[in-house]
């Protein structure tokens, strides 16, 4: 959904509170004043429930305070802004907090955890953070808002008569071979692709590691894909991407794509590529598009394994590279052939607590990569255990050599049972995934 048609400028405010339950009671005060059936009571013990089993401190000053009721509205979004500062437990002790969005969610939003990890992932971008917390009046904080969360409205990057006219020739190219879809790849430019510049009547795919609310209106992409690379070659995220395109059912297996991009950075398109996904699935594909996701992962579960994979190839943990794996999927015969190395971290929390959908997920599945073993998650995105032994075998699949026993055990789980198994390498930072002992490198080797 659009994150502007949620933001409402009476729940914009000012703080005067130093501490976190007199902020949050400051932007209860403003949210239900026109909704009788809400009670500030449960709203706030439900609150501080919260920042009790997780802390919801993103950095840059901001926090995420989020709570599930019963209501009628699907979502109240509450933002307040403090000039001075508020303390918050799970702040360094030098930080304070300067900006709270408060997220009041009803029990019937299907989306929930999506909405969360978008505005969890929009407000850590400090330039965004760094306009708001230095907005001259709260009028300006709610513009700012707007632009920021509710469209795409990057910083606009040089455009040349070169990108106009490759965009115009991946048109002719795509029609000419009958492409089902044009994709671009956005990481070309620096701050984004200038509004006006791609208009097609062709399906346009937007393909880039920056999270970007598309509304679906004319001049905008039909569909955005976020993928992460850390790798500066032209198109290096056209796999991951085309992956995460076919679980969404954005394309099909049969679908041919024209592909336009550059050098990450460049502000210059210089590539124009026709790919026909068949072929370039075709080691892991039987026939369709379900075939390569098992029928009980949802494919943004996928998607986030994904991009939680891919951050930790890039990022290591406290600068030294990282190996882990990820095993999605059929979680019961998962189970059978697996046990523990050790006390499973996640035991005893709720299941929306451990989603890997639930963005305040991401560092405690990054600190837990370190330990032996295996993630298992299951298909909605619960993830039931971190360092697990994989206890199947394959002898119908030959590995290339130089891959350890992670990258066995990975190919192995994934024939004895009907899930996905995704690694990152702790020597090239490569992800591969995994699918019926068939291996598909989603990244190429870090040099």
């Amino acid at each position: 959904m659009r994150l502007d048609r949620i933001i409402a400028r009476g729940r914009i405010v000012d703080l005067r509170s130093l501490d976190l339950e007199g902020a949050l009671q400051e932007l209860l005060d403003v949210s239900v004043e026109k909704f009788p059936d809400l009670k500030p009571e449960a709203l706030m013990k439900g609150l501080l429930a919260r920042e009790g089993t997780m802390t919801t401190y993103l950095g840059h000053g901001v926090a995420l305070p989020h709570v599930r009721v019963k209501m009628k509205r699907r979502y109240i979004l509450a933002i307040g802004r403090s000039r001075v500062g508020i303390r918050h437990d799970g702040a360094l002790a030098e930080e304070r907090v300067h900006l709270i969005v408060m997220l009041i969610a009803g029990e019937r939003a299907r989306d929930y955890l999506q909405v969360l990890a978008s505005i969890a992932r929009q407000v850590k971008d400090k330039e965004l953070v760094d306009g708001l917390i230095n907005a001259p009046d709260l009028d300006a904080l709610h513009e700012r808002l707007v632009g920021g969360l509710g469209s795409l409205r990057g910083v606009e990057a040089q455009q040349s008569r070169i990108n106009r006219l490759m965009f115009r020739e991946a048109e002719r190219v795509a029609r000419g071979a009958n492409c089902s879809a044009v994709v671009v790849f956005g990481d070309t430019f620096i701050g984004g692709i200038q509004p006006g510049t791609v208009l097609s009547k062709l399906k346009t795919i937007l393909v880039t590691r920056t999270a970007i609310e598309t509304s679906g209106e004319e001049g905008e992409f039909n569909f955005t894909i976020q993928v992460r690379s850390f790798s500066n070659q032209r198109l290096a995220q056209l796999r991951s991407a085309m992956l995460v395109a076919l679980t969404r059912g954005v394309v099909t297996f049969t679908d041919r794509i024209c592909c336009v991009g550059g050098i990450s950075g460049s502000n210059q398109f210089d590539t124009l590529v026709v790919v026909d996904i068949e072929r370039e699935f075709q080691t892991l594909l039987t026939g369709s598009t379900a075939d390569l996701l098992p029928a009980d992962v949802k494919p943004e579960v996928l998607e986030r394994v994904i991009a939680v994979a891919t951050e930790l190839a890039v990022e290591g943990r406290e600068g030294r590279p990282v190996g882990c794996l990820f095993v999605v999927g059929d979680n019961v015969k998962v189970g059978s052939l697996s046990k523990p190395l050790v006390l499973n971290p996640f035991f005893g929390y709720k299941e929306e607590d451990r989603n890997i959908l639930n963005p305040f997920m991401d560092e405690t599945v990054k600190e837990f990569s370190s330990i032996d073993g295996a993630f298992i998650i299951r298909g909605d995105g619960v993830v039931d255990s971190a360092g697990s032994l994989i206890q199947a075998t394959d002898s119908t699949h030959e590995l290339p050599g130089g891959l350890g026993s992670r990258h066995a055990a990975a190919a192995a789980i994934s024939v004895a049972a009907n899930c996905i198994s995704i690694v990152v390498s702790s020597s090239t930072a490569q992800v591969t995934l995994f699918r019926r002992g068939v291996m598909l490198p989603l990244t190429e080797k870090r040099r």
